[in-house]
């Protein structure tokens, strides 16, 4: 698989990252815990992504609870694989009533990134999963700033931020004389291009990596919903459709992916395969995150690999969706 750089980072990385946020449930939610891979199943897929090339795998401390860490954790000390990163997330908590809570103070990201290496045997990016109005920026970026110099982390990044909150972050680091972050984590995919708007020109005016996750919006940019087909049990836009793909699988949205689908017979090729491979092919993206739930997924990422989209193709398909 082709190898990219993470923005001016001089990290290198797959044009793909493998996103572990399934093993154990689906997302962080406490609601979809249980309806994710199991341990043996999210070990198949770590092999898979391996066996494709793949050198990143992205998790998070929230992820089915801590499950997500600790299978790949078991997964990396079996395997034991060379050249692979291991990124994982801090700061989004889970509670059992299904809200949520935020924590990026310094001694929360201390004692969780202490709690993830045990997990995970090291971490090489770090990110902040998701702001935290209550505690200042400057205290998380000198936390992370902090585990950069004594080793702990590698680098470290930020996930679902907003243009404004980049910005922050960014003149906040230079003012105090702190490592800036060097990737941003958010969504970004066909059917939501906000990011286009104010994120992604930071992105590219400050060399910044991104990794955009849920590429195929929940599954509803693939021909699995085409023809008036109803959403299966267990499927991600079926268990957690109203958490993380909210606004995706509607009559509108699937009518463009229809007009997708018609270019992907053209270019001998998948819906699912085509919407990877615009969004691969997008000038301010790094690599997007995938995570296939079962062997036969993995096609999608492979049609991507197998194609490059011209400028005329690219805008044909951008403009389906604009």
């Amino acid at each position: 698989m082709r190898k990219v750089p993470l923005g001016a980072s001089g990290i290198e990385i797959s044009e793909f990252v493998f996103g572990a946020g399934s093993i154990g449930g689906v997302g962080a939610s406490t609601s979809t815990r249980g309806f994710g891979l199991n341990a043996e199943e999210g070990f198949q897929r770590l092999d898979e992504a391996m066996d494709l090339g793949i050198n990143v795998i992205d998790t998070a401390d929230s992820y089915g609870g801590g499950e997500s860490e600790k299978v790949v954790g078991r997964w990396l000390h079996e395997r034991r694989p060379a050249g692979v990163l291991v990124a994982t997330k801090v700061g989004l908590i889970s509670r059992p009533d299904g809200s949520r809570g935020f924590d990026l103070s310094r001694e929360h990201i201390e004692a969780r990134l202490t709690r993830s290496v045990e997990r995970l045997g090291r971490v090489d990016l770090f990110l902040s999963h998701v702001p935290d109005p209550d505690t200042p920026i400057e205290e998380t970026l000198e936390a992370f700033s902090r585990a950069q110099d004594s080793g702990a982390i590698g680098a470290y990044g930020v996930s679902n931020v907003s243009g404004e909150q980049l910005e922050t972050i960014l003149r906040t680091a230079d003012a105090k004389g702190l490592h800036r972050p060097v990737t941003v984590e958010n969504r970004l995919n066909l059917l939501d291009r906000e990011d286009e708007a104010r994120v992604l020109p930071l992105v590219l005016g400050e060399g910044l990596g991104y990794t955009p996750f849920s590429p195929l919006a929940g599954g509803v940019l693939s021909e699995r919903y085409l023809d008036g087909a109803e959403p299966q049990p267990g499927s991600r836009i079926a268990v957690a459709g109203n958490i993380y793909y909210k606004g995706f699988h509607t009559p509108e949205n699937l009518e463009k992916v229809a007009a997708l689908r018609e270019i992907a017979r053209e270019l001998m090729v998948g819906v699912s395969g085509l919407a990877l491979a615009w969004l691969r092919d997008h000038p301010a993206v790094s690599a997007p995150i995938v995570a296939p739930r079962t062997f036969e997924q993995w096609d999608a990422v492979k049609e991507a690999r197998s194609i490059r989209l011209d400028e005329k193709d690219h805008a044909r398909v951008s403009a389906i969706f604009a």
